[in-house]
């Protein structure tokens, strides 16, 4: 069991003697406020804050990251306030014992949306001071190591927390040491017999391949020695979490797996990395498009090394990491390397590779609370953020030659979002290596993109369908959201002066106290928020306008409701109404087409035909639907159904498309269906301005020899 006494040894390689008084200090304080408490495998608790602290020591952490290992659980489970531990240890250690504090029901099994806010409490923590995380994941990493002592399901649940955030979390920061212990403890909790079986392979496996492994490591230091190079040569253990998604991943069983043999060559610079690489290359022939190089283009968490694999004799395949000693200490530590430096960014004595990573996760941290801003809510917010922790790195330049990370399947959507959201908001199209190409098309390493914008675009929400990056989803969503409830707001305006209309009224003269106890009984704030809920369907307009109606105005005699809701004045469509307005797919209503609204929940208002049989059944309904018209000025194309029966030859789906395209309509979709020998029938969606349009458009089609009838659907 650890001690304070070998902790503060273990200090005193890179800690003053201050320092590590402090730490002393803070482990006393602790055992103080936790006397009497245990844990559950019967030991005093105030061993699990010291074996936190131990954790981060492996780690070289700053003395204020320990002294907070050391209480973070004091505020939570003790009487100990955040006024006391900053008066006794100042407001830093405070704020990060507060951060980790705030995150500890993450513990206890909560619903998935519980979860998410808690998530979210990490994330601006995390903003704060990153050191909290780092806390966060000694805290954890010590409680899975103990996960013996909890209930079964408590053990998987934990688990599987632990393999969806906390182990993804310490990989996005470049902590693989941390990373790969938490897996495996996981898998060992969550998969116990999967584990077990994996674990006992491997135990088998290493017996038969320790001859090889040695024979390899011995034939590429002669290699190594010949040329003048001093790399040291280990061979590379996979770890069981890793086989296990490998074997899922790839399909492949366990055999096929560990006939890949992996060594790591440690060197002294980069410019050794780079002759050693040529080294191994002329002892194995390497493997074509499997050579990577991380050295020039480091992984999104920091992550820098070579990477080739190997044809070795017998037909076995070696994998060869390359990398410096500096490189090496921050695969393994990641953004912990840099951590004591964090006060002092331009401090000399900082390795350029742990400065840059600790930015890097700098950058992610502010990313994340970028996309915590723009969630419409916590479900949504992880749901971005899980994307985000599991990226495959995809490597693009800028016309500039700047280079842009991105996760595997990234498209020139979320190239432009990881410019700029301004750029994503407003990108048309896009040049993939000069050539224009479609802004779905996932991008590949090593091309350039080039982003078309224009002031007047704005996000599709077809978007939605392939981006893969958080910080895109997030920004087309709260976009999206934003333009909905501007048109909502608006549509439930002019829904709302229509009704009020009939009691000769307009908002304007609405009754501010009716008004006010409106919004009260609705629970909704302002009058814009109660104007959404119409526009949306979620309220009907009718009602609401009896509501405010004013109280000198009286209706005129034997009027009744239904009355009143066929004499309205129709309501003018515009076709411009955006989100909150759509055209029913069964009758496709065009310009000239007597029209009626349907008010929806949550969709707004859908327009039908007045004699559409879909909607007769709430034709009568004031509270339902709503008298409208086409307004004078439309400038917009609509979509409509045609049917008809040709006599079918070669080229005649081209001749019917051809036709309707030189009278001014788009061919949206057509098809064929044979019956009855040489007639078929086609149908045909086609885009028109109006009536008047589509009634050209049927003409020119009719006059074509193979046409016997065409009619609209």
């Amino acid at each position: 069991m650890p001690t304070i006494d070998a902790l503060s040894q273990r200090l005193s390689d890179y800690l003053d003697p201050q320092q590590i008084r402090q730490v002393r200090r803070s482990y006393f304080y602790a055992e103080q406020a936790h006397d009497g408490q245990k844990r559950k495998s019967g030991e005093p608790y105030v061993t699990h804050p010291l074996a936190a602290a131990n954790i981060l020591a492996e780690l070289r952490m700053d003395h204020q990251s320990l002294m907070a290992a050391m209480l973070h659980d004091v505020i939570e489970d003790t009487e100990v306030t955040y006024e006391g531990i900053e008066s006794q240890f100042g407001k830093v250690v405070a704020d990060i014992v507060d951060g980790v504090s705030k995150l500890t029901h993450l513990e206890f099994e909560t619903k998935a949306e519980a979860q998410a806010n808690n998530f979210q409490k990490m994330v601006l923590a995390m903003a704060e001071d990153i050191r909290v995380i780092l806390v966060k994941l000694a805290d954890r990493l010590h409680n899975m190591r103990t996960l013996g002592a909890m209930p079964p399901h408590k053990q998987r649940r934990i688990a599987r927390e632990t393999l969806d955030i906390y182990a993804p979390i310490a990989a996005r920061l470049g902590m693989r040491d941390v990373q790969v212990e938490l897996e495996d403890l996981a898998f060992q909790a969550h998969y116990p017999m999967r584990s077990k079986h994996i674990r006992r392979a491997v135990v088998q496996a290493r017996g038969q391949r320790k001859d090889v492994i040695s024979t390899i490591q011995e034939t590429i230091e002669k290699r190594l020695q010949k040329e003048g190079l001093s790399g040291q040569v280990t061979g590379r253990e996979k770890h069981l979490y890793s086989i296990y998604s490998k074997m899922r991943a790839q399909r492949k069983s366990f055999s096929e797996i560990m006939d890949v043999f992996a060594f790591r060559i440690v060197t002294d610079s980069v410019d050794d990395c780079y002759r050693t690489l040529g080294a191994v290359h002329n002892l194995y022939k390497p493997v074509h498009g499997r050579f990577k190089d991380y050295i020039a283009i480091p992984k999104a968490n920091g992550y820098q090394s070579l990477h080739t694999d190997l044809f070795g004799a017998r037909d076995i395949t070696i994998e060869v990491q390359i990398r410096t000693h500096e490189m090496d200490a921050v695969a393994s530590q990641g953004i912990a390397e840099h951590s004591h430096y964090k006060h002092d960014e331009d401090d000399i004595d900082a390795s350029e590779s742990a400065l840059g990573n600790y930015k890097r996760a700098r950058k992610w941290v502010q990313g994340l609370l970028e996309m915590h801003q723009r969630a419409g809510n916590s479900m949504e917010f992880i749901d971005s953020v899980k994307t985000d922790l599991f990226p495959d790195e995809v490597y693009v330049f800028t016309p500039l030659g700047k280079i842009m990370e991105l996760p595997s399947g990234a498209t020139a959507v979320d190239f432009a979002y990881a410019v700029h959201t301004d750029v994503g908001n407003s990108c048309v199209s896009c040049r993939i290596n000069r050539r224009l190409a479609p802004l779905s098309q996932p991008l590949e390493n090593g091309q350039t993109v080039e982003i078309i914008t224009t002031p007047s675009a704005q996000p599709n929400m077809a978007w939605l369908n392939f981006v893969v990056t958080g910080k895109a989803r997030s920004a087309i969503r709260h976009f999206l959201k934003n333009q909905q409830r501007h048109e909502s707001v608006e549509l439930g305006q002019r829904l709302l002066n229509q009704f009020l209309a009939n009691y000769g009224a307009t908002l304007n003269d609405i009754d501010p106290f009716k008004l006010r106890d409106l919004l009260q009984e609705a629970e909704l704030e302002t009058l814009e928020d109660l104007l959404e809920d119409i526009g949306l369907g979620n309220r009907m307009a009718y009602v609401v306008a009896r509501r405010l109606r004013p109280d000198e105005e009286s209706l005129p005699s034997g009027d009744d409701s239904s009355d009143r809701g066929r004499r309205q004045k129709p309501m003018s469509i515009k076709g411009t109404e955006g989100m909150v307005l759509q055209y029913a797919k069964c009758c496709l209503p065009i310009p000239g087409d007597k029209i009626i609204g349907h008010i929806s929940t949550g969709r707004g208002l859908v327009i039908h035909q007045t004699d559409c049989r879909n909607i007769g059944y709430l034709r009568d309904d004031p509270e339902k639907c709503i008298y409208l018209e086409w307004s004078d000025n439309l400038d917009e194309e609509f979509s409509v159904n045609l049917s008809t029966e040709v006599e079918s030859h070669r080229g005649i789906i081209a001749e019917l498309a051809t036709t309707a395209s030189s009278v001014g309509a788009d061919v949206l979709a057509i098809d064929i269906s044979e019956h009855e020998g040489q007639l078929a029938s086609v149908h045909m969606e086609v885009t028109v301005t109006d009536r008047i349009h589509l009634a050209r458009v049927m003409k020119k089609l009719r006059r074509l020899k193979s046409v016997n009838r065409i009619s609209r659907d």
